[in-house]
């Protein structure tokens, strides 16, 4: 059964795809958005334009797309997470791929206590 993502969480894979295409091409294209997160170019159409509107995202007139100052703080914020919680999942024997699927879905839903919480355990123990 396939479970439904709330806008938020939509808006948090889009800017977190974002800042990797960023780190790693330098530009954010919706082409190269849509093929990090598997998605249709329409789907990118629709979801930036939510991200224009809330001010995570511009856009220029060659529709290169640059993460604004609040679209960058989620973006590390859900990045962080990601990496921290898919390397906590490999410490703890889980194969690489599945790590870093399965903290994509944590990603969203842990709470602040319970990921600093596992932070401060990895920063004594990890």
């Amino acid at each position: 059964m396939k479970t439904e993502r709330t806008p938020d969480k939509t808006f948090e894979d889009y800017l977190e795809a974002m800042l990797i295409i960023k780190e790693r091409k330098g530009i954010i294209r919706s082409i190269d958005v849509a093929a990090e997160l598997n998605v249709t170019k329409p789907s990118v159409t629709y979801t930036t334009k939510r991200l224009r509107e809330r001010g995570y995202i511009t856009m220029d007139s060659d529709n290169f797309i640059t993460i604004t100052d609040d679209g960058m703080k989620i973006a590390e914020k859900i990045y962080n997470r990601h990496k921290t919680l898919g390397n906590l999942f490999i410490k703890l024997g889980v194969d690489e791929k599945t790590a870093f699927e399965d903290a994509c879905r944590v990603e969203h839903d842990i709470s602040e206590d319970t990921f600093n919480a596992l932070c401060r355990y990895l920063e004594k123990y990890g």
